[in-house]
């Protein structure tokens, strides 16, 4: 690669080309230049850290100081809220930009759609489903909204939709919204679980809620759950709750937001749930917003929307005087589904270009899919029995070990709750908390409360390791020993409630 002379009229610190894509690529100096090369169709030249391709990095702080972009001060515990991209990949995207920014109509309207075919490509070869059948939205929210708005329900009013009360909350918020727009034609009943608990307690409550709502002489038409929730952060049994679903004649919706990169997820095909989507940004070191959409031949007929309606919707009837909807973008022979989610408003859709890149660079430089997954359980199990051996407390597990098996770990910590609670201190309690580890540790942690006790759920991630749980061992320990203390009363969260 040779350096750019017009570095100032592009207006970057630096500049290297690349020969095989034949466009200038950003650089940053404090990265080694063998972290600035594109991928695109060219896959020979990925980071290498000063070892061979046969032999995969070692994870861990080192790992996280050689391709990661997080401040050296900082210690990053959630990689599940959020999760994060390494430098390499960050590159990547900016080409991509950079490309659209160069010829915004050529890349857009021809280019893009050809990347995006690739990624969708690779996303789909790791579920091991047909192309056909995955598209990418922003999010795994947007997946579920783009099922739950897309459905006609029964004018009979008895349609419910079945979800559980470890659903995530922006997920619950949208049955109530879709219960409350269609107004009496759906409806929604919450099943419960009492963790911890065998996978089969899970089923048999599913079960259980599905002849309660037929005894009542109405139909669960659709039933929302998860690969692996979010407060706690457990593996749930999403392959058994398909299987009954597949009984009952119910449409699964699978929300894997916690799930790609994750968890073994290669046998999607087998499942066949008929919905899934699952946030590719958390886990597998894609940019966000970015989210695999999944919907099988038999059910794409049932979303004729994408969310917002765009240029790939095809009205069953004009109205309006019977005017012609013009496409302004190329055709491209694609299926209506695909063709309705390759453009949906002008947004910055880098992320979902850099999938295969991804994809790629975990293979060859983490190891490949079983062993970030292997390791990454591993991590989470041992990181949170240490984490537990400081408070003097638990992992919330069942005597199987499926609850953890996942990336996520949930620690009880040491807290009052029932008295928290009857005080009505719960939010001053909780802002202390997380404003204390932001603020004097330079960490964050996911606290919640469930079902009576209070929870930290930490995260692994190939850029930590063990001394990183024994670190937020002893720092958990300090602040809820200055919790009992009554530290947070000096701090209060005003009252907005009026």
């Amino acid at each position: 690669m040779t350096t750019n002379p017009f570095n100032e009229l592009l207006g970057h610190a630096y500049y290297i080309v690349h020969p095989d894509l034949n466009c200038f690529i950003p650089s940053t100096p404090s990265i080694p230049v063998n972290h600035q090369v594109i991928m695109g169709d060219t896959t020979s030249d990925l980071p290498t850290c000063g070892r061979t391709r046969s032999e995969p990095v070692k994870f861990g702080r080192a790992l996280r100081d050689s391709e990661f972009l997080f401040d050296p001060s900082y210690r990053n515990l959630n990689h599940g809220s959020f999760g994060t991209i390494p430098s390499h990949i960050r590159n990547l995207m900016r080409q991509y930009q950079d490309q659209a920014e160069a010829k915004p109509d050529p890349f857009i309207r021809y280019t893009y759609p050809q990347l995006l075919d690739e990624s969708r490509a690779a996303v789909a070869k790791l579920l091991g489903v047909p192309t056909e059948t995955c598209v990418f939205v922003s999010n795994a929210t947007m997946g579920v909204n783009t099922v739950l708005r897309n459905i006609v329900w029964n004018k009979d009013g008895k349609d419910e939709i079945l979800y559980f009360e470890t659903i995530y909350g922006g997920c619950a918020k949208t049955v109530d919204y879709v219960a409350e727009y269609n107004r009496g034609l759906v409806h929604s009943r919450c099943v419960p679980i009492l963790y911890p608990c065998p996978d089969g307690d899970i089923v048999e409550n599913f079960e259980k809620a599905v002849q309660e709502v037929e005894k009542e002489g109405r139909r669960v038409r659709l039933a929302l759950f998860d690969v692996v929730s979010s407060n706690p952060g457990v593996r749930f049994p999403f392959e058994a709750i398909t299987a009954s679903c597949k009984r009952h004649g119910i449409l699964s919706l699978v929300d894997g937001a916690q799930g790609i990169g994750m968890v073994k997820l290669n046998h999607l095909g087998e499942v066949d749930p008929d919905f899934f989507v699952s946030n590719c940004h958390k886990w597998l070191h894609v940019p966000r917003g970015c989210a695999v959409f999944y919907v099988p031949l038999r059910n794409q007929g049932l979303i004729r929307s994408t969310v917002p309606t765009s240029h790939g919707f095809e009205a069953a009837e004009l109205q309006g005087g019977n005017l012609k909807r013009v496409n302004p973008l190329p055709p491209n022979g694609k299926g209506y589904f695909v063709n309705g989610f390759q453009f949906v408003g002008t947004v910055d859709n880098a992320p979902y270009l850099c999938v295969k890149d991804a994809i790629k660079w975990r293979e060859e430089v983490l190891g490949g899919e079983v062993r970030i997954r292997d390791e990454l359980i591993k991590m989470a199990r041992e990181g949170g029995r240490l984490v537990a051996e400081a408070l003097g407390t638990e992992v919330l597990d069942n005597k199987e070990g499926t609850m953890s098996a996942c990336a996520m770990t949930n620690v009880a910590l040491p807290l009052p709750a029932e008295d928290i609670e009857a005080s009505g201190e719960e939010p001053a309690v909780h802002s202390y908390v997380l404003g204390t580890l932001m603020e004097e540790y330079q960490t964050f942690v996911a606290v919640f409360v469930f079902q009576g006790r209070w929870w930290a759920r930490l995260s692994a991630q190939v850029y930590l390791d063990l001394q990183d749980f024994k670190w937020v061992g002893g720092v958990l320990k300090d602040v809820c020993d200055r919790v009992v203390r009554g530290e947070y009363k000096k701090n209060k969260v005003p009252d907005t409630s009026v």
